[in-house]
């Protein structure tokens, strides 16, 4: 199985085409200037789909070792949060991302109190999809997470595997590998009550971009063996 890129090589680039690969004005100027690469120096690139090789600094990157295929993860998670105010879900996502979440769902609730129309939705999500491209960039990840756009939690709930973050709940599997994350306020009895399953994480209070946080960094480290599951 082909490894992450781990840093020996240098930073971690997205381009379009691993054979004729062009970076990013952006990237080239964060790389430069902030980085203070200068050409030939060692980077990896990657297509943001699991593949990725090592290369030497350019606009146009010189081409080095072959490519590396990095298999999907076996077992996918998810976690889903509440959309909160202000700037918390750029860093759920960009936390998330660090992570290697590899689905994150914007939702919508009872208690909800952001309330986006589609055209708010639609300019979020791409600057949360910009968000997690950074981010990826920045921790190495081979692949991007799927943002999803805002769905009401009702919605989000028929999928198999979910369960809501609430007190009183099982420690978290990956029997259940989708965690949703409430609003400050909590979920509504109503939507408690459609849920199948709820999962704690823990006796505190938390706030809903640190559960979100929290819940990512368990499903991360229940796939990757780092924890034991606790079956009940």
């Amino acid at each position: 199985m082909a490894l992450l890129p781990d840093g020996t090589h240098g930073p971690h680039a997205f381009v379009d085409d691993l054979n004729d690969p062009e970076l990013e004005q952006e990237d080239f100027d964060h790389l430069s200037r902030s980085l203070r690469m200068r050409k030939g120096d060692p980077i990896t690139i990657c297509d943001g789909k699991g593949n990725w090789r090592t290369a030497h600094f350019s606009e146009k990157p010189e081409l080095l070792g072959a490519i590396n295929r990095v298999p999907e993860q076996l077992k996918p998670v998810t976690i889903g949060f509440v959309v909160t105010k202000g700037d918390k879900p750029s860093l759920v996502i960009q936390k998330l991302t660090e992570l290697g979440i590899d689905r994150i769902v914007l939702l919508s609730s009872e208690r909800s109190v952001v309330r986006w129309d589609q055209e708010r939705s639609e300019k979020q999500i791409i600057r949360l999809g910009k968000i997690a491209r950074e981010a990826a960039m920045q921790s190495r990840q081979v692949r991007i997470p799927l943002i999803e756009n805002i769905q009401p939690i009702e919605t989000a709930m028929q999928q198999s595997g979910v369960a809501l973050a609430h007190f009183g709940g099982v420690a978290p599997t990956l029997s259940n590998p989708i965690i949703f994350i409430g609003p400050e306020g909590g979920w509504s009895q109503t939507e408690l009550d459609a849920s199948a399953e709820t999962v704690t994480l823990g006796g505190s209070v938390l706030r809903s971009e640190t559960a979100a946080i929290a819940a990512g960094t368990v499903l991360a480290m229940l796939r990757n063996g780092l924890l034991a599951e606790r079956l009940e």
